[in-house]
């Protein structure tokens, strides 16, 4: 006869991540070379082969990472909350206070203080959204969407009663915008940009293409996109590399192994969540100082839950996030600039990425999921041949158009935190 001891369970080990057979592999740095040498080849092709020489354009390479710093940044605050293991859906919320304090502070001081006071709106709201899942155990979504409506309840309330009277509505203010501030500073590196805009005009097969692409990042380059750069850096570093990210890292993979070795996990979610906080609202702030120069209301757009499906598509790591806010920024670009015939040119684009997928599928005997992407290749390669521009309406949609199709298509290599969203009690291990 077996007697049967009862006694509590340990907390569990904190999760292993397979290198293995059955693990993801991550991308080396030679291979991300190579798949940026490939899409620079396809650009170039596809440029040759439709006539849109604006695709790799100075001009739409700035507009492109003009508008990717904003998404970056939100995508950057989501990566830092749910590496703690807290979702933040508040992200547009908290970007929407960083567009109004940064507008505000702005136009009444200094643009570097309008940033300041960006990041300290967005920093307010994060700090709200910690309260409520951290402290109370609010669950995460319905308190990120409530900061979203919070947020637009209050800007548009004090919007009315600091724009729309006195001065500010002499200087230009109305109850739906600021009175412009002054412009952050930008910087062209003196010679470079010349040289590099006389052989882009000449349209030569990937020669132009790369002088196009390096223009727009040498050309009116704000110094806060600088800022923005200088952010993702020591994001990896502080994360990756040091054992403060470790340990800020392990809330959001097993909070319980993470106590029982002596982390105060309360501490890490709450610096991990504002800070996320203050991230959103620098990317606010760029949208009112840099982009535009004045607060708007709805100036937002979705670029929070964009930044939001950037990160998601980067696999919460910094790299992959950069990239995705990069695609969504040229998308975005796409459509702002020369419109139809542009984005007509991404339907090709479009045609050759599905393609390349259907084979790759067919490698790793996934045939459904192959014949799929070979058959909607087929039916946009129709649509492309059949017609000479695109309607409108779906210029105005690409962006979140190619947010579905980024989302569906990377779906199966994500890697989420393990306890990314869950409720944490100190001592629930126990």
């Amino acid at each position: 006869m077996s007697v049967t001891a009862t006694s509590t369970p340990p907390p569990a080990a904190a999760p292993k991540v397979s290198g293995g057979k059955g693990g993801r592999t991550r991308l080396s740095f030679p291979v991300v070379l190579l798949i940026i040498s490939g899409a620079l080849l396809v650009l170039s092709a596809v440029r040759m082969i439709t006539g849109a020489q604006d695709i790799t354009s100075a001009g739409l390479i700035s507009a492109a990472l003009s508008l990717a710093v904003p998404i970056g940044l939100a995508g950057l605050g989501g990566l830092w909350a749910e590496r703690a293991g807290v979702v933040n859906i508040g992200l547009e919320g908290m970007m929407i206070l960083g567009t109004f304090f940064g507008a505000w502070a702005g136009w009444q001081t200094d643009p570097w203080i309008g940033v300041l006071c960006g990041v300290l709106g967005g920093m307010l709201g994060g700090l709200l959204h910690a309260v409520a899942t951290v402290t109370f155990g609010v669950d995460h979504i319905i308190s990120g969407i409530a900061i979203n409506i919070l947020a637009v309840g209050f800007t548009t309330y004090f919007a009315k009663l600091w724009f729309n009277s006195g001065e500010a509505a002499a200087a230009g203010g109305s109850p739906k915008q600021s009175p412009p501030a002054d412009s952050i500073t930008s910087i062209t590196v003196p010679g470079l940009s010349d040289w590099l805009l006389t052989i882009e005009k000449h349209h030569w097969f990937l020669i132009s293409d790369l002088a196009g692409i390096l223009g727009g990042l040498v050309t009116n380059l704000s110094l806060l996109t600088l800022v923005a750069v200088a952010l993702f850096v020591m994001t990896f570093f502080v994360l990756w590399r040091t054992s403060f990210g470790l340990r800020l890292r392990s809330c959001g993979e097993n909070p319980i192994a993470a106590e029982s070795l002596g982390v105060n996990v309360y501490k890490y979610k709450y610096i991990a969540v504002i800070v996320s906080g203050g991230m959103a609202g620098l990317g606010g702030a760029f949208l009112s100082l840099v982009t535009a120069h004045i607060y708007n209301e709805g100036q937002t757009g979705g670029r929070g839950y964009i930044g939001l499906a950037a990160m998601i598509f980067g696999n919460w790591r910094p790299g992959g996030l950069a990239m995705g806010a990069g695609l969504f920024g040229f998308t975005d670009a796409l459509q702002l600039r020369n419109g139809g015939q542009t984005v007509h040119a991404l339907l090709l684009l479009l045609v050759i990425g599905l393609v390349a997928l259907a084979i790759w599928k067919f490698y790793r005997k996934n045939t459904v999921q192959a014949v799929v992407s070979a058959v909607i290749a087929a039916l946009v390669l129709l649509w492309y041949l059949a017609t000479d521009t695109v309607p409108n309406e779906f210029v105005t949609a690409t962006p979140y158009v190619v947010t579905l199709l980024v989302l569906s298509l990377s779906a199966q290599r994500l890697r989420m935190p393990k306890a990314d969203g869950m409720r944490y009690r100190k001592g629930q291990g126990k």
